[in-house]
């Protein structure tokens, strides 16, 4: 992952008219700040303009509140709304897992090693599994059993974490529980699942085997965002293994996992 100590990123999005580009990318050459990366994209279907810049500034003192002002006043004639991220920055995330460790390992050395731009505040679990690994690596480690009687109250101790940890991003990194509905809200747009690619066929246990039973000729893994619909809130990312006559359930499982490591690479 490339990493630049001086590069800011200002991500916006507004309705789909004339100048949106020119209204970003004017404004920093008149603040001296030299564009080293841009990327567009205007959706037709919602209507909406979506741009992301990163930007050096070329003279020292660059003060983010004043350009950040300075900014908002150009981009209400568009009606953009618009982040700014300082260099460097890590957002704060809380993991979620079982028993199985693989996603958690592969997040866990790429943490380790600043492949990922990311702040691990602490790892969550309904089994004490994985207590020394998150041990070894310094971050806090809470196993909240879950039962169907408890489950109210295993949530709200999880949201409790999410909250006074600071977390931006919940990452379910193989948790195998269904979220409540009231959690599934609280998390809305902040929160992200990792599985196999199966999914929303094949639910249930063993799926590999389900899916060595039907022919399945493609197995991989899944990111997307939770919503109230169980495994089928919108994809972010997919990868793909191809499958083939040779391969037993357990091939399946095997290349799955791999799909795993390698969506947390994305």
């Amino acid at each position: 992952m490339k990493r630049h100590d001086d590069i800011w990123i200002m991500v916006a999005q507004c309705p789909s008219r004339l100048g949106t580009v020119d209204v970003v990318t004017r404004f920093l050459k008149e603040r001296r700040c030299y564009i080293t990366e841009q990327q567009s994209f205007d959706d037709r279907l919602s209507g909406q303009f979506f741009i992301r810049t990163e930007f050096r500034p070329e003279e020292a003192g660059f003060d983010a509140d004043t350009f950040q002002a300075g900014f908002a006043e150009r981009a209400a004639e568009f009606e953009m709304r618009f982040e700014l991220t300082p260099p460097g920055r890590l957002m704060p995330v809380v993991i979620m897992v079982s028993k199985a460790d693989h996603c958690l390992n592969d997040l866990l050395y790429r943490y380790r090693t600043g492949q990922l731009p990311i702040d691990i505040r602490a790892i969550v679990s309904n089994h004490p599994d994985l207590a020394s690994l998150a041990e070894w690596h310094g971050i806090p480690y809470h196993h909240f059993p879950i039962t169907a009687e408890t489950k109210a109250e295993q949530e709200a101790q999880v949201w409790r974490v999410v909250e006074e940890s600071g977390a931006e991003l919940v990452i379910l990194a193989r948790y195998m529980q269904v979220l409540s509905s009231e959690m599934s809200a609280r998390l809305s747009g902040r929160a992200i699942n990792i599985h196999h690619s199966l999914l929303p066929g094949f639910k249930g246990a063993r799926p590999y085997h389900q899916a060595y039973d039907k022919g399945v000729k493609l197995v991989g893994a899944t990111a997307h965002y939770i919503n109230d619909d169980l495994d089928e809130g919108p994809i972010i990312t997919q990868g793909v293994e191809p499958v083939s006559h040779a391969d037993y359930p357990e091939d399946l499982v095997a290349k799955g996992r791999g799909s795993c490591q390698g969506i947390c690479r994305l």
